[in-house]
């Protein structure tokens, strides 16, 4: 018998026939904008609050924003920068630049100046639209230095009025002269400029990563990139038509960019909103939309499960939960399950392939591989393939460890301007994840951890995954985030921060112990340090580097 390659793709038979099927998606999003529009033009596509707009009012709306966009002398294939939380707004302002033929640069709100100086400069943004209050604080000066010549701003409590202090506790500020107001704009009733409409090919976001291993470079996601990724979640999900989707990851985020306003968009649902992540407007949300599906980072869920107001009901609406952006600890699945109901799926994908290429199927469960205690991260779809090879670029066999390389129709064509980091990122157009993984007889992925986080103790390798899940096994334990720090015997040793679940109570020696029980002796942590919260990113990625940096300050 010969022995199964990862061409063969040995996935597909855990694949239901609709996950299987060929996909035949629009050229765009504006694409699946225009068919909603004609199928079902006064449905609900976004509701914000107490505010709804319809799939018509949406499409008016954002056709204004790009003949402004056009009037002012944004072109074809210029760069729109989008600085904005989950609102109507950050919705209207893509649509917009899309329908303008610009290509959106979707930055962090969270970002510094520096930061989003870079962003403008690297991509030679034409176009910003932000929030008042960040233009008025620091985005006016920063746009100054940069290639942008065009600036919208917009009051985020603009398409509602509830106002609810917990997330919009900022005051309406003057409309500033040197901007347009993206609401009025929007308002307006501008068509949009005729024949800018998108192609497949056309690249569509310039997502900058989060420069873990360096300055943040931008990968370019083409229309076909997110349309095919849109449509195999629409296809694969098994969700009511129409679904109405929580937008829990942020929308800046490639995850929700693609996973929530792309796949709902396409699928003609209703996409909830609502600014920015606080765990008791998010549970308020799912009581008032009772909506059918939502992903986000586990440490959302993690936040959400921790709130005191969360009960079963809360999650009773939902069809599917998935999660990616952040590693997923079994301990969390179950013990999320036993205490709410849903059982949370997992999810992999990187900016670089346009969020997923791996997750688990809505009629199965992730395994947890016996070894390791690790939780596979999901199935690679039908038109993907994922390999494991060696530091040469060589397949390993199924079930060894080695780095994660994926190819398929997800795959952006490289990095804006950066031909030598395309050239070693995307070898053959083939993207080089980075990180380190194995992959079972069956097609089922599983991810370790990122090459550059392997702590070297003694000279045996520490995967911090491994010691995370451990520790997330420990009744008193909410987040775990595990880092190799300087060591003068050992070279490098293992240190866990922990954050604790409200109502508990766990000292550095116990969790040491803890993990001393359950783990090599190589691997335990020496050092353990208790933190109210984990730092972390916008998309709730744990930020490891801030931790390393921490041990070192101190």
């Amino acid at each position: 018998m010969t022995a199964l390659r990862y061409a063969d793709r040995p996935w597909t038979a855990l694949l239901t026939d609709a996950q299987r099927a060929p996909v035949a998606p629009d050229a765009s999003l504006v694409h699946a904008l225009r068919r909603a529009v004609a199928d079902a033009p006064e449905r609900t596509f976004l509701a914000y609050f107490d505010g709804r707009l319809t799939y018509r009012e949406t499409d008016e709306l954002s056709d204004s924003v790009a003949g402004h966009l056009a009037a002012r002398g944004v072109a074809r294939g210029d760069r729109v920068a989008v600085v904005l939380q989950n609102s109507p707004h950050f919705v209207l302002a893509v649509l917009g630049a899309w329908k303008a033929g610009a290509v959106v640069v979707p930055v962090n709100p969270m970002y510094k100046a520096g930061e989003v100086t870079h962003v403008l400069r690297d991509s030679e943004a034409a176009a910003l639209i932000c929030s008042d209050r960040a233009w008025e604080t620091y985005l006016r000066d920063t746009a100054a230095d940069t290639p942008v010549r065009v600036a919208l701003t917009a009051c985020e409590r603009d398409f509602q009025t509830a106002d609810d202090p917990r997330v919009l506790d900022f005051e309406r500020l003057p409309r500033p002269a040197d901007a347009d107001d993206l609401t009025a704009v929007a308002r307006a009733r501008r068509p949009a400029p005729p024949d800018r409409a998108p192609d497949p090919g056309d690249i569509a976001l310039i997502s900058y990563t989060s420069g873990t291993s360096g300055t943040p470079k931008g990968a370019t996601n083409t229309h076909a990139n997110i349309m095919y990724n849109a449509e195999r979640q629409r296809t694969g999900l098994a969700l009511p038509d129409p679904p109405v989707c929580f937008a829990l990851a942020p929308l800046f985020h490639i995850t929700g960019m693609v996973c929530q306003f792309g796949a709902c968009l396409n699928s003609a649902g209703t996409l909830v909103l609502a600014h920015r992540f606080e765990a008791g407007v998010v549970l308020d949300a799912f009581a008032e939309h009772r909506p059918h599906y939502t992903v986000g980072p586990s440490t959302a869920f993690m936040a959400l499960a921790a709130h005191p107001s969360c009960t079963r009901e809360h999650f009773a609406s939902f069809v599917t939960i998935s999660s990616g952006g952040a590693p997923l600890p079994p301990a969390l699945v179950e013990r999320f399950r036993a205490g709410f109901g849903p059982y949370i799926r997992n999810g992999y994908g990187l900016t670089e392939c346009t969020a997923p290429c791996a997750s688990v199927p809505p009629h199965l469960e992730a395994p947890v591989d016996p070894d390791s205690g690790t939780l596979a991260v999901g199935l690679p779809g039908p038109d993907t393939v994922v390999r494991i090879v060696d530091d040469e670029g060589r397949e390993v066999p199924f079930g060894e460890h080695g780095e994660i390389v994926v190819s398929g129709p997800q795959v952006v064509p490289g990095y804006w301007r950066r031909p030598d980091a395309t050239a070693d990122t995307f070898p053959g157009g083939e993207l080089r994840t980075g990180d380190i993984g194995f992959m079972d007889e069956q097609g089922w992925l599983y991810v370790v951890d990122r090459k550059k986080d392997m702590i070297n103790a003694s000279g045996f390798k520490v995967w911090p995954r491994e010691v995370e899940d451990v520790l997330h096994t420990h009744p008193a334990v909410r987040e775990a985030a595990v880092v190799g720090v300087p060591d003068g015997y050992r070279g490098e040793t293992v240190k866990a921060y922990i954050s604790l679940r409200p109502g508990t109570e766990a000292d550095p020696a116990q969790l040491a112990a803890w993990c001393k029980e359950r783990l090599a002796a190589y691997k335990y942590p020496r050092q353990v340090e208790i933190l109210p919260e984990l730092p972390k990113t916008a998309s709730g990625k744990i930020l490891r580097r801030e931790l390393r940096s921490r041990t070192r300050d101190n």
